[in-house]
């Protein structure tokens, strides 16, 4: 009597020869659709301008505190504001805002911190000084004022 052989077949394999087609089509998608965010101005900002200017290297590492008359004068007035991130704030609200900085980046570099003043050319001292004041206070220390370039005059 002849008894039937039981052959052992495996399953079969699943083929991954077009695994990289759709890895790549993926990453394809999300780098058109992704938007790098960037803070939107609630103030009008018109820079002062200096001849001497340096660029800031490491740009993840400054933030920015934008100082000066409202987009919408006919809602918050002309008097300037100050703005951290997307939002008005006042100036009791600095310390907070610099310490939620702190906690987003990493320890070591906290110390690398910059905190960058976009100030608009026709804002009173006193702004800025109070806004400096809140700084000092919670040792953000390291300061740095935005401007356009200008042309050096003949006698430099």
């Amino acid at each position: 009597m002849a008894f039937g052989r039981k052959s052992k077949k495996g399953m079969s394999a699943i083929s991954t020869a077009s695994l990289p087609d759709i890895v790549f089509m993926l990453l394809f998608f999300f780098m058109v659709v992704t938007v790098m965010r960037e803070t939107e101005l609630q103030v009008e900002v018109e820079l002062p301008q200096a001849s001497e200017l340096t660029r800031l290297e490491k740009k993840h590492l400054v933030d920015y505190i934008n100082i000066g008359p409202p987009v919408d004068k006919d809602r918050y007035g002309s008097e300037p504001k100050i703005q951290l991130d997307d939002q008005f704030a006042a100036v009791g609200d600095i310390q907070a805002w610099v310490m939620a900085c702190r906690d987003a980046v990493e320890e070591v570099e906290i110390p690398k911190l910059t905190t960058s003043l976009k100030v608009d050319v026709d804002t009173k001292m006193g702004v800025v000084s109070a806004v400096k004041q809140e700084l000092r206070q919670v040792s953000a220390l390291k300061l740095n004022y935005s401007s356009t370039q200008r042309a050096r005059t003949g006698s430099e």
